[in-house]
């Protein structure tokens, strides 16, 4: 009974923060303030989903307590054996609801509900790593098509032979984030080359970042400091190819916070034939490259904390092999290991994020010692 009572102290002690923010996000004074706002609302959502989740806690054990004492104390045989019945729903309720309770008490990365920004670049292993580069675009495309995610190009190097040298997309939807975030890393490659005359399975890479979308009040910019150029797209497009100078280039000096060194940060966007467009997505990927490189220490920080590098840390870290004389692929950091590839590459990735979300919530479970 103890760790009931534990988790229902908890939920208790949350009450009144409820109660405080419900009021708060009405006050006209609080609405203006956008960056409040934002903060309050998303915490709203999120008490809002542990006060559900304690009502029907609160509900079911007093249900057990009623269905108890009718076995104890009732000498009608039907009521015994329908209190009996009543038992055994609640019985095997319980502990599926306290754990989903302590899932919900696990406080909530503040990014996951973000948008973000994915950026995939061909590594070691030339020709056949951009073409590895072009098989993951490829993937994450037909996964975020069965999420209802809108994926859009922001800019593209084509390899040699196909696939991407780099390839950056914003992707917008619910929860992209906190789902795709497990992606960042390296990924190998085992696999014949087109280009091989042999036969021989080689060894290549393509290197993996999911950024999360910066919102505008949260990263400080000085736009008058910013450099622009714009030249003509290139590629499919019609007439207007070429023939427009749509596309953007921006650079801009900004003083790292951790190291204090100044770097020039370079962004190209060519996603529309709308120049003004184009200005304004470039300015959405600088906000989230400093926003990011600003919160590395803090997502260090975490990782520092873990045994297992799951969805944090050090980027440069091999995460998965894709064995395509195997049909193989394995995820390094929780021995995940599957048969289907042919599959996988076609986005059906859902199984192994679930996986990955599995470990780490396990992992942040001891860490608030549920």
């Amino acid at each position: 009974m103890a760790e009931k009572n534990n988790l229902l102290e908890k939920l208790d002690g949350l009450a009144p923060r409820f109660d405080e923010v419900s009021t708060l996000i009405t006050d006209p004074s609080v609405i203006a303030e956008q960056e409040r706002y934002v903060k309050l609302t998303k915490e709203y959502k999120e008490l809002e989903r542990l006060m559900t989740a304690r009502k029907e806690y609160q509900e079911l054990l007093g249900r057990i307590d009623e269905a108890k004492d009718i076995i104890t104390n009732e000498d009608d045989a039907e009521m015994k054996e329908m209190a009996r019945e009543e038992l055994a729903i609640c019985q095997e309720r319980q502990p599926k609801l306290e754990e989903e309770i302590k899932l919900m008490l696990i406080p909530a990365d503040p990014m996951d509900s973000r948008n973000a920004i994915l950026e995939i670049r061909g590594g070691t292993g030339g020709d056949e790593a951009a073409l590895f580069a072009g098989d993951l675009f490829r993937m994450y495309s037909k996964y975020c098509e069965s999420k209802g995610w809108k994926l859009e190009i922001s800019s593209a190097s084509e390899g040699a032979v196909g696939g991407f040298k780099e390839i950056i997309c914003p992707i917008t939807g619910e929860g992209v984030y906190g789902t795709l975030k497990y992606e960042s890393g390296v990924h190998r490659v085992q696999r014949v080359p087109v280009t091989e005359t042999q036969g021989r399975v080689h060894t290549s890479a393509a290197s993996v970042a999911v950024l999360p979308e910066a919102e505008p009040f949260e990263v400080s910019i000085n736009e008058g400091e910013i450099r622009w150029d714009t030249f003509r797209s290139s590629g499919a497009g019609g007439q207007n190819v070429n023939k427009v100078e749509s596309g953007v280039r921006l650079r801009y000096n900004w003083k790292n916070p951790n190291t204090g060194v100044v770097e020039e940060i370079l962004i190209e966007c060519t996603e529309t034939r709308d120049q003004p467009k184009n200005k304004e997505r470039a300015l959405a990927r600088l906000r989230s490259f400093i926003y990011d490189k600003e919160h590395q220490k803090y997502v260090d920080d975490i990782a520092a904390k873990r045994k297992t590098m799951v969805s944090t840390g050090d980027r440069s870290a091999k995460i998965r092999t894709y064995n395509y004389p195997q049909g193989r692929i394995t995820d390094h950091r929780i021995n995940y290991t599957i048969y289907n590839l042919p599959a996988f590459m076609d986005g059906d990735i859902q199984d192994c994020i679930d996986h990955l979300i599995v470990a780490e919530n396990a992992e942040r479970m001891k860490e608030s010692e549920l």
